[in-house]
Formats: structure tokens, sequence, C-alpha cells
């Protein structure tokens, strides 16, 4: 379209314009190409190795995601802001990190002018947009531009996620410990936990013996997952979320005790019959995780789901 516009206007202007015009059409072209495949390369190499995880500095929620490459966690910067300047809610803490990163930006920082964005999912809607973050050691020095008698606090917490995740690697336990201590904070009774933790063992099982049985692909573990969700509850997970009134909440942080176990049912049984069946493919693996889902009762147990809120 570009090239057809010179070509036109070409008959207008001298050989020595029209040669200007075509070194500029070309410099612009490469800079465009080089600036999209950076930001490509970029985005392919964090969609491959993040693991996008909410943690909880005093109740405040904080989008983070690791970076196995790097080894290291990224902190959503406006929330770590909206905790510091004790914004009311996440549009003030929004405007907040909108009018700092003006100033920053001014004040010519380096950090802030190169900054890294991730899509996380956001905290109104819960869709998935492109999102500021930044490393411990950036976000650190993001902190010292904010006066906040919770700059240090929030430091020591950061220290301790990096440090908690190494001790995770080495210890899977700790990881079951930290989500233990975290759903005992957010108000939810021993036994619902206690449940909860046991369909991440199962779940893990599950999706194991998926990827076993060739199951490679995100969108096919979201396929499996709503079959059998279709079967055992009657709804798929997005119709399920839609019933209990959620966004960007966890389905089974918000099931009830019954909920949990008849889910655990169908997966456990899922997963006992793949290991019998050994499946190959997605559609092999469907007819598995179907008929696991009824075998083990879940199926023929359905009730209409709850929409209470397990803590309550």
């Amino acid at each position: 379209m570009i090239w057809t516009g010179t070509v036109i206007f070409a008959r207008f202007c001298s050989y020595r314009s029209i040669v200007w015009i075509c070194v500029k059409l070309t410099i612009a072209t490469r800079k465009f190409a080089t600036a999209h495949a950076f930001d490509y390369l970029c985005r392919k190499r964090f969609a491959m190795s993040e693991t996008e995880r909410i943690q909880l500095f005093e109740h405040k929620k904080i989008r983070t995601a690791w970076d196995e490459e790097k080894q290291e966690w990224f902190f959503s910067i406006v929330d770590v802001c909206g905790v510091l300047a004790e914004s009311k809610d996440y549009d003030t803490a929004r405007k907040y990190w909108a009018k700092l990163k003006e100033r920053l930006i001014a004040e010519g920082n380096e950090l802030v002018t190169n900054c890294l964005q991730l899509k996380m999912v956001s905290p109104k809607d819960g869709k998935r947009y492109n999102t500021d973050v930044a490393d411990m050691q950036g976000m650190f020095r993001i902190i010292q531009s904010i006066p906040s008698k919770k700059a240090e606090p929030i430091k020591v917490w950061m220290a301790a996620v990096a440090a908690e995740r190494i001790n995770q690697a080495i210890d899977p336990e700790r990881s079951i410990d930290q989500a233990i201590a975290d759903y005992r904070r957010l108000g939810y009774s021993e036994a619902w936990i206690t449940r909860r933790i046991k369909t991440i063992e199962i779940r893990k099982g599950l999706t194991d013996e998926w990827k076993r049985g060739g199951v490679t692909k995100e969108i096919d573990f979201a396929l499996l997952t709503d079959l059998m969700s279709k079967t055992w509850s009657g709804m798929t997970t997005r119709e399920y979320k839609s019933f209990k009134g959620l966004t960007k909440e966890n389905l089974r942080d918000n099931m009830t005790n019954m909920e949990l176990l008849l889910n655990s049912l169908a997966e456990e049984a899922a997963t006992q019959l793949s290991k019998e069946r050994n499946p190959e493919g997605l559609s092999e693996n469907a007819g598995v995780a179907k008929e696991g889902c009824i075998g083990g009762g879940a199926g023929a147990k359905r009730s209409p789901p709850d929409t209470s809120h397990p803590s309550q």
C-alpha cells in the first residue's frame, strides 16, 4: 500500500526526491520489522517460561510471573504501587503508577523507559492485558521513588518470595505448605483445605497422564478439562464460573467440599483408566476421560452446583 502510493506520488517528483523517499521508507520499514521481531521473541520466551501466580502481601494481591530461564520473579508494578500508596482500588493504583512513570521517564530513568511488559489477568474484568513488570532489583529502585511506610516491609517480602521459590525447587513440600498457609489466611476451613490440597495432587497426576498420552497443547488440556466438567457437573468450566458469578477467580478455590469430592472422583478414575488403556492423542484421551468420569461415579452423582463460597 505504501509503495503503491509512492509510485503514484513519484509522477510529480524529481528523480532526487524519489530516491530520498525510497531510502527513508526502506529505513522505516527495517526499523518497524526489527522492533516487531524483537517484541515477538520476547513474548515467545515469556509465553514458554512464565508461571503466573497471585502472591499475598498483608492480604493484598500482587500478580507475579516466574521466569524459568532467568530463575527470577517479575512483579506487577501497578500492584506494588497500589500497596505502597494504599490505593483504594485498581484504577486508583493504575493512575498513581501512570503519573509516577511519567515523572521517572522525564528524569531519564532507563529502567522505566525500557519497562518490560507481560500479559497478565486484570483484577477488573479477568481479561489478559500487557502489564508493566519488573524483577526484584528493578522493583527496589522503583520503590525508592515512593514515600511509604510499607517500602521496607515489601522489600523484605519480595526477598522472601524469591528465596521461597528456590527452597520449593529443592523441597516441593514447601510449596504445599505455602498453599495451606494462604488458604488459612483467606478463611477456608481445615477440612476444605485438606480436600483442596488432595485435588491438586490428583489433578497433577491426571495432566501427567495426558502428557504421556501425547497431549501437549494448552487448548487440548482445556478441551479435556471442559469435557470432564461437562460430564460430572453438566457445565463447561466457563459456564461453571459464570454460574458461580466468578470472573478472574480460580474455580476450584470456590468449590464446596462436595464439589471438590465429585471433581476429584472423576479425575482420579480418569487417571487410573488412562494408565490401563494407554490412550494416544486427543481423541483417545477424550474418550478415556469421559468414560473415567462416568465409571468413577461422578457423572451418576451429578447434582446442581453450589453457588456458596467454601469459606462462608
